[in-house]
């Protein structure tokens, strides 16, 4: 079992990486990743919480595995093992549901995609980033090429990605990898915490939300202008818009019901995961 997926009634997701030994990236690891955000998707999840069992969140691909292969399988092996981790990231940036991610200890190689391509990442105080890829000669997969000079600036990417130095969880919150950094022992309660209360949202307007910031990146000023002013226009005449206002005006706590999920809004218990099959 390398990767588990529950799930806690009111849309909300908790992906697991269970593999142990730092959580490396192997095959089969990819493909269960790959299995999960397919879940997700077909669960229509309303956020979804990526964590990585054990004292560390995930140290990259598996270079032992990579090591053992003869060389003329090596190319196709690893294209199989990135198609499959691409695959994951790709169907978690299409959903509207928000992507938590909780992270300790040692962060590497794919693992830093991973939480660059997080909404929100929480990392405790003793984390540790690496890009690690040059390091070995090899060059970066898992988005960290492209999330990484969006969130952090071109040159201060360039400069992680060629030196592969350590960054400590304070000076990965300064520049902008992670969102909050919370002690070790505040970790799992306060990264459920958000993603239970982004479960209860107003989805379809994270979903858009999420999408307008991405083109945001590549997009002119009027051309971004415009896109904002339809989106909102379509919004507010959504079931999510109507009952937003709604609730603003009777000064009550708004309803979002997020399509089959019944008033998720107005349970604000602790989130009881039941798990899915996942390899």
């Amino acid at each position: 079992m390398r990767v588990t997926v529950e799930l806690d009634g009111h849309g909300l997701a908790r992906v697991e990486m269970c593999r142990g030994a730092g959580n490396a990236i192997d095959l089969a690891m990819a493909r269960a990743l790959r299995e999960a955000a397919e879940e997700c998707e077909k669960a229509r999840v309303r956020a979804v919480l990526l964590t990585g069992r054990g004292r560390s969140f995930c140290v990259g691909g598996d270079l032992k595995e990579f090591a053992a292969l003869p060389e003329e399988r090596l190319p196709r092996h690893l294209t199989d093992v990135t198609d499959a981790l691409h695959v994951a990231l790709r169907i978690l940036a299409g959903l509207d549901a928000p992507l938590v991610v909780a992270v300790q200890g040692a962060v590497a190689g794919a693992g830093l995609g991973l939480v660059a391509a997080a909404d929100v990442s929480l990392a405790t105080t003793d984390a540790g980033f690496t890009a690690a890829y040059t390091a070995i000669g090899y060059t970066p997969d898992a988005g960290v090429s492209w999330s990484l000079p969006r969130l952090v600036g071109p040159r201060r990417a360039m400069d992680l990605l060629l030196t592969n130095r350590r960054v400590a969880a304070a000076e990965a919150l300064g520049m902008g990898l992670v969102s909050r950094v919370v002690e070790p022992e505040r970790l799992t309660e306060e990264a459920t915490r958000t993603a239970a209360a982004l479960a209860r949202g107003a989805t379809a307007a994270y979903g858009a939300t999420r999408r307008l910031v991405d083109r945001a990146l590549t997009a002119g000023l009027d051309e971004h202008l415009d896109a904002e002013a339809r989106q909102l226009a379509v919004a507010a005449v959504s079931e999510e818009g109507r009952e937003g206002v709604a609730a603003f005006v009777a000064g009550r706590s708004a309803r979002f019901t997020g399509g089959e999920i019944k008033e998720a809004g107005a349970d604000r218990s602790p989130p009881r995961f039941t798990r899915l099959g996942s390899e």
